[in-house]
C-alpha cells in the first residue's frame, strides 16, 4: 500500500505541475514570448493563455506601457571645445514583443549608448551658447535619429528630453558676470530713460504753466486796458452830456497837476507847455466872475426894475462869455 500511496502522490504533484505550466496568466500591457524545444513559437497576450507543459517555455516577460530611462551625465564636447556634461531623460515603449528580444540583446543599454552618441555628434556642431538656447532643436533632433535606429528593435521612442546642461564652473562664473554686467546695464538705461521723460514731463509742465501764465496776463492786460477805455468813454461822454467849457477843463487840468507830481522818484517837475493855457483861461473865468459881481450891485442902486428885454440883451453884452486874458 504504501508505494502506491507514494505514486500516487507523486502524480498528483505532476499533474499539480503540469497544470501551472498549462494555464498562463499574462497581466494587462504586458507580453509573454513562448518557445518550443529553444525556437519562438508565439508570443503570449494579456489574459488567460494555454501552452503545453514541458514543451513549451516562457522565455521573456515585457512590459508594454511607456517607460522613463534616467541617463547619468555624459561628457560632450561643444564646436568651440567646451566640455559640458548633458542628462537626457527617454521615454520610449515596446511595439514588438518579439523583436525587443531577438533582435537586441539588451535594448535599455543599446538606447543609451545610441543616446550618448547621437548627442555627441548634434552639439559637436554647435556652440556652447546655442547648445544652451536650443534644447528644443537638440531634443527633436536626438529623438529623430533614435527613433528611426530604435524602429528594427521594437521600440518606440516617444520623447527625449535633456534634463540639465552643466558648462565648466569657469564658464559658469563667467556667464554670471555677463548676465549681472547686463542686468547693470539695463538697469542704468532704464533709470536714465526714467530721468529723460521725467525732465521732458518737467519742461512740459513748465511751458504749459507759462503759456496759462502768459494768457491770463494777455486777458487781464486785455480787461484792464477795456475797463479804462470804459472809463475814459464814461467820462467823455459825460463832459459831452454836460457841455462843458474851455474853463471846466482848464481847471480840472490844474486840479490833476498834483497828481501828476506825486511819487517818490520825481526829483524833477517840468511844468507842461499846456499850463498857459489852462491858466488863461483860468483868469478868464475869474475876470467874469468878477464882473458879474459888479454888474448885480450897480443894479441894486438903481430906482426901478429894468425891463427884461433890456436885462437880456444887456446881460449878453456886458458878460461876455470870453475875455481876452490879462497881461
Amino acid at each position: 500500500m504504501e508505494p502506491v500511496i507514494i505514486v500516487l502522490i507523486i502524480l498528483v504533484v505532476l499533474v499539480f505541475i503540469a497544470l501551472i505550466k498549462t494555464i498562463q496568466v499574462i497581466p494587462q500591457a504586458s507580453a509573454a514570448i513562448v518557445e518550443r524545444f529553444g525556437r519562438y513559437t508565439r508570443t503570449l497576450n494579456a489574459g488567460l493563455n494555454i501552452v503545453v507543459p514541458f514543451i513549451d517555455t516562457i522565455r521573456n516577460r515585457i512590459d508594454l506601457r511607456e517607460q522613463v530611462v534616467p541617463f547619468p551625465p555624459q561628457p560632450v564636447i561643444t564646436q568651440d571645445n567646451l566640455v559640458v556634461n548633458i542628462d537626457t531623460v527617454i521615454y520610449y515603449q515596446v511595439t514588438d514583443a518579439r523583436a525587443a528580444t531577438y533582435e537586441v540583446a539588451s535594448y535599455i543599454q543599446a538606447i543609451e549608448q545610441l543616446t550618448v552618441t547621437t548627442l555627441r555628434n548634434i552639439i559637436g556642431g554647435m556652440d556652447l551658447e546655442r547648445t544652451l538656447t536650443s534644447r528644443e532643436e537638440i531634443n527633436a533632433a536626438l529623438r529623430g535619429v533614435l527613433d528611426e535606429a530604435t524602429g528594427k528593435w521594437g521600440i518606440r521612442v516617444n520623447r527625449v528630453e535633456l534634463k540639465a546642461i552643466e558648462p565648466p564652473t569657469s564658464i559658469q562664473d563667467s556667464m554670471e558676470k555677463q548676465m549681472r554686467a547686463d542686468r547693470d546695464k539695463r538697469a542704468a538705461i532704464l533709470q536714465a530713460e526714467g530721468v529723460r521723460q521725467s525732465e521732458i514731463l518737467r519742461a512740459e509742465g513748465e511751458k504749459q504753466s507759462a503759456i496759462l501764465r502768459a494768457e491770463g496776463e494777455a486777458k487781464a492786460a486785455a480787461l484792464r486796458a477795456e475797463g479804462e477805455a470804459q472809463a475814459i468813454r464814461t467820462v467823455f461822454e459825460s463832459i459831452h452830456a454836460g457841455d462843458a467849457d474851455q474853463k471846466l477843463l482848464s481847471y480840472q487840468y490844474l486840479q490833476m497837476l498834483p497828481k501828476i507830481a506825486e511819487g517818490d522818484a520825481n526829483k524833477l517837475w517840468i511844468v507842461p507847455s499846456e499850463i498857459g493855457d489852462a491858466l488863461k483861461g483860468l483868469s478868464g473865468a475869474v475876470g467874469n466872475f468878477g464882473m458879474m459881481g459888479g454888474g448885480s450891485g450897480g443894479g441894486s442902486d438903481s430906482s426901478g426894475p429894468a425891463p427884461s428885454g433890456s436885462r437880456g440883451s444887456g446881460s449878453e453884452k456886458t458878460f461876455p462869455r470870453e475875455r481876452p486874458p490879462i497881461d
